[in-house]
C-alpha cells in the first residue's frame, strides 16, 4: 500500500484530504505544520507529500528544500492557491512534482498522485529521449512530444536551433521558468549526430554540492555515509551523448570547479575513486538569470561561463509568441483526452480568447497544467469559461458575466468616492489612497493582476483594500 503525508496547517483539510485518499486505497499520515511534516519525513518512508505552499511556520519551498536534502528522489506535490501560480512555478524549478491548485478536485488530486507514482514505478530519472520533434509547422496529435508553433519569435528560436544544432558548440538556453529548455535541449540533441546516443539531464537546482558531485560524476562504495555500491554519473550515462543541466547558476563554486576541468580535460573521476575516466559528452546548459552578470556578481564562474558561452540561445515567453496559443491549446487537450482517455471537442470561443489575453506567468508548463484541468473538469463538448481558474478568467474582464464553477467569488468594483464624516489625516490618506487604486485599475481597463503589480501589492491585497471601500 503506496503511503502519503499531508501537510498542512488546516486540520479540516488534512481530514477531509486524508480520508478521501484512504478510501481510495492510499495509507495517509498528516502535519499540521512544515517543522513537523519534515520531521515524520526523516522518521518513516513515504512515496509521496503533499504539501501546502503557505503554512504557519514554513513556506512550501523550504518544506521542499529540507526534503530533497534529506532525500533528493521524493515526490513532493505542492498545494497552492491560484494566485500564487508563479511561485508554484517555481517551486518545481525547485524539485517538486507537479503543483495542485485550490480548490481541490478529487480527480485532479488522484491524477496527480497517479502520475506520480508512475513515473517513480518506471524508474524515468534520468530519462532517455527517444522522442522525435515534428518535421511540420501546425497542430500537432497527443503522440508528438514536441510541437513546432508558427509565431514569428517561434520561427527564429527554431532558425538558431537548426543552424547550432550540427555543430559541437556548447549552449546556454536563457529562459522564463517553464518555457520549454529542456525541450530544446533534446530538440538540439535529436538534430545532431549525437542523436543515437543517450540524452541525459539533470536539474543543478535541487542538489546540495555532496549531491551534486556523486550525480555528475558517480562515486565509489564507501565514499561517504549511504554510498553502498558503486554508482555511474551523468557524464557516464551520457557518455558519447549530450548532458543538459538546468539551473546550472545553482552549483556550488566548488562543483563548478570541478565541471570546469572535466570540460577541460575530457576526464573525471568517480567521488571517492582514484580512476580517470574519460568522457564525451555535449553539454548543453540552462539558466533563468543571465550568467554574465552572476559571475560580475562572483556567484558564478568566469572561465566556466565562457567554457559554455559558445552559443547562446533565449527562449521567448509564452505571451510574446501568442500566435501558438491555439496550437498549444490543441496539442495539450490532445494529450489530456489520452491521459484521462476522454474525447473534450475543442474550446469555446471566448475560452481561446481568455487564453489570448492572459499574461502566462508560469509559461507553457502553466498552460499545460490549465488545459489538463479544464478536461477533467470537463464532461463533453467543449471547454467552456466555467472550468477554468478565477484568476485566468477575472483578468480578462470574464469574470462579471458568470460565476465560475469551485471557485472563489469574484468581488465587484464599485465606482464611488469613499465619503467621511470628517476630514482628517487617517481620512485623507484613505482617500488618496483609493484615488491611486482607481486611476490604475482604469489605466489597465480594471486588469486587477496588472494592477496588483503595478502597486506593488499583492492580489489578494488588493482585493482587501477594494473591498474595504465598498458602503
Amino acid at each position: 500500500m503506496k503511503r502519503i503525508l499531508i501537510i498542512d496547517d488546516d486540520m479540516d483539510m488534512c481530514n477531509l484530504l486524508g480520508r478521501f485518499l484512504q478510501k481510495k486505497g492510499y495509507e495517509t499520515e498528516a502535519s499540521h505544520s512544515g517543522g513537523k511534516g519534515i520531521a515524520k519525513f526523516k522518521e518513516s518512508k513515504f512515496d509521496v507529500v503533499l504539501c501546502d505552499f503557505r503554512l504557519g511556520d514554513k513556506e512550501g519551498r523550504e518544506v521542499l528544500k529540507e526534503i530533497k536534502q534529506a532525500d533528493p528522489y521524493a515526490i513532493v506535490i505542492i498545494i497552492t492557491g491560484y494566485s500564487d501560480i508563479k511561485t508554484a512555478v517555481d517551486v518545481i524549478k525547485a524539485g517538486a512534482f507537479d503543483y495542485i491548485t485550490k480548490p481541490l478536485i478529487p480527480e485532479e488530486v488522484l491524477n496527480v498522485i497517479g502520475r506520480a507514482l508512475q513515473q517513480s514505478e518506471g524508474g524515468e530519472s534520468p530519462k532517455l529521449s527517444t522522442s522525435q520533434v515534428p518535421k511540420k509547422l501546425g497542430r500537432s496529435t497527443s503522440e508528438e512530444e514536441f510541437l513546432v508553433g508558427h509565431a514569428p519569435a517561434t520561427k527564429e528560436l527554431y532558425r538558431q536551433i537548426e543552424l547550432v544544432a550540427p555543430t559541437s558548440y556548447s549552449i546556454i538556453l536563457y529562459g522564463e521558468s517553464g518555457t520549454g529548455k529542456e525541450v530544446i535541449a533534446r530538440t538540439v540533441h535529436l538534430n545532431s549526430a549525437r542523436k543515437d546516443k543517450p540524452f541525459i539531464a539533470m536539474d543543478c537546482g535541487t542538489l546540495s554540492k555532496e549531491l551534486a558531485g556523486s550525480e555528475l560524476f558517480g562515486h565509489v562504495k564507501g565514499a561517504f555515509t549511504g554510498a553502498l555500491a558503486d554508482k555511474e554519473g551523468h557524464f557516464e550515462l551520457a557518455n558519447g551523448g549530450t548532458l543538459f543541466l538546468d539551473e546550472v547558476a545553482n552549483l556550488s563554486y566548488e562543483i563548478q570547479a570541478a565541471l570546469l576541468r572535466v570540460i577541460q580535460e575530457r576526464k573525471f573521476k568517480r567521488v571517492g575513486g582514484v580512476k580517470e575516466m574519460e568522457t564525451d559528452v555535449r553539454i548543453i546548459v540552462a539558466s533563468n538569470e543571465n550568467l554574465q552578470e552572476a559571475y560580475r556578481k562572483g556567484r558564478f564562474r568566469e572561465d566556466l561561463f565562457h567554457r559554455f558561452n559558445e552559443f547562446s540561445v533565449v527562449l521567448p515567453a509564452l505571451r510574446h509568441r501568442k500566435d501558438d496559443i491555439p496550437l498549444f491549446a490543441d496539442f495539450f487537450l490532445a494529450k489530456a483526452n489520452k491521459e484521462l482517455n476522454k474525447e473534450v471537442e475543442g474550446f469555446e470561443p471566448e475560452v481561446m480568447q481568455i487564453f489570448m489575453n492572459y499574461p502566462w506567468p508560469g509559461n507553457l508548463r502553466e498552460f499545460r497544467n490549465v488545459i489538463r484541468r479544464a478536461a477533467l473538469l470537463t464532461s463533453s463538448g467543449r471547454v467552456n469559461p466555467r472550468v477554468l481558474p478565477a484568476e485566468i478568467v477575472d483578468t480578462n474582464g470574464y469574470a462579471q458575466n458568470f460565476t465560475p464553477q469551485q471557485e472563489a467569488p469574484v468581488i465587484t468594483i464599485a465606482h464611488h468616492p469613499i465619503v467621511h464624516k470628517e476630514t482628517d489625516l487617517k481620512n485623507a490618506a484613505a482617500q488618496a489612497e483609493y484615488d491611486t487604486i482607481m486611476n490604475v485599475l482604469k489605466q489597465v481597463n480594471y486588469n486587477k493582476s496588472r494592477a496588483a503589480e503595478i502597486l506593488k501589492i499583492d492580489r489578494k491585497t488588493l482585493y482587501n483594500k477594494i473591498k474595504s471601500y465598498q458602503p
